[in-house]
Formats: structure tokens, sequence, C-alpha cells
């Protein structure tokens, strides 16, 4: 058996940066990213379940989530401005990113393949899967949006505009787990290390 050199990969995403034509108060990687949509997106699986009668599988989505900017470990996170510039650059950055996840999937030791192929190439989505798909999606938006909160609060006006386009983008959705966690959970993220603790 020859080494896997998949974990060692998925380890590197700690390296890839992420908003990189943005001036940032505070950086962040795919790997910070990634944790942060699995925590968001286990969390709406939950608020909808909870609370909107939904039976979604947060732990799926959760997993999902971990693994969606998995081929940045290859592409590098190419910033929306330029991947969305014109459709003929999106389709080649997505022929690109899928020929990265068939890379990823080839280090993965035989024996695992099967667990972690709809993790990193994805599969044809049942309704079961468009669902988490969707909530994987709301998570990683909603994240920009706090990253904007964040960098916003902390003076830096570089963010303002992809605040505004977030808040569009995730009220398309038209998602009701999204909107609680808007109402309920977001505005701690303007508040202080004080203002938190009082």
């Amino acid at each position: 058996m020859t080494d896997s050199h998949f974990t060692a990969y998925m380890y590197r995403l700690r390296y890839i940066e992420r908003w990189s034509l943005m001036r940032n108060t505070t950086r962040e990687s795919v790997a910070e990213h990634s944790y942060h949509v699995a925590l968001l997106a286990h969390m709406l699986c939950e608020i909808g379940n909870r609370l909107f009668g939904r039976s979604l599988n947060a732990d799926r989505a959760a997993s999902m989530a971990l693994f969606h900017d998995a081929t940045e470990v290859f592409t590098g996170d190419i910033p929306t401005p330029v991947k969305h510039h014109n459709p003929k650059m999106l389709a080649n950055f997505r022929e690109i990113e899928a020929m990265a996840a068939e890379r990823l999937l080839a280090m993965v030791p035989e024996p695992l393949r099967d667990v972690y192929e709809p993790l990193i190439i994805g599969s044809r989505p049942d309704a079961e899967q468009a669902d988490l798909l969707k909530i994987v999606k709301a998570a990683d938006l909603l994240d920009a949006y706090m990253k904007c909160l964040s960098e916003l609060s902390s003076g830096n006006r570089e963010f303002a505009v992809a605040k505004g386009q977030t808040e569009t983008k995730l009220a398309a959705l038209g998602m009701q787990e999204v909107d609680w966690f808007l109402t309920e959970m977001a505005p701690s993220f303007s508040k202080t290390l004080d203002e938190l603790s009082e």
C-alpha cells in the first residue's frame, strides 16, 4: 500500500487565504472557513428541524460543508468578482475545479474512497441531498456575511458593498432557517467581547 497524501493536503487548506483582493483586519484561511460553514450548516439543519418541522440530516450537512471547498487546496480561493466575471470564465473554473476534485479523490485510500467521493466530487443529488446542498450554500453565504459584519465592526469599510450583496443573496434564498438565524443570532457578530459578556 502506498502513502496517501489526502489528509496532508486537507491540512494545507490552512495556508489558502480567503478574501485576497480585499483589505482585511483579520485574515481567514479556507480551513477556518470550512469549519465555520460546517458549524453553520449543522445549526441551520437543527433550526429547520426544531422550529420549522423539517427532517434534515445535520451531521451529513456538516460533513458536506467540511469538504465544500476542498479543491481550493489546488485551485486557491478565486475571488467571486474574478470567478463570475463572465460565463466562459466561470465554466473554465468549474472544469478546473472538477479536475482538482478528481486529483484529490485519487489520493484517498481505496477502502475509503466510496465514503469521500460524494463529499469531494459530489453525486447526482436525490431530494434529501438537494436540500442539504441548499443548506451548505446558505451556510457558505452566512459565513461570508459574518465576515462582513466582523470587518465592518472593526471599522473596515472595505466590506460594506460585500455585506449588501451578501444580504441580497441570503434574502433570495427564501429560507426560514436563514431568516431566523439572521434575526436571532447574527446580531451578536457586531458586538464587542465586553458587550457579549454583559
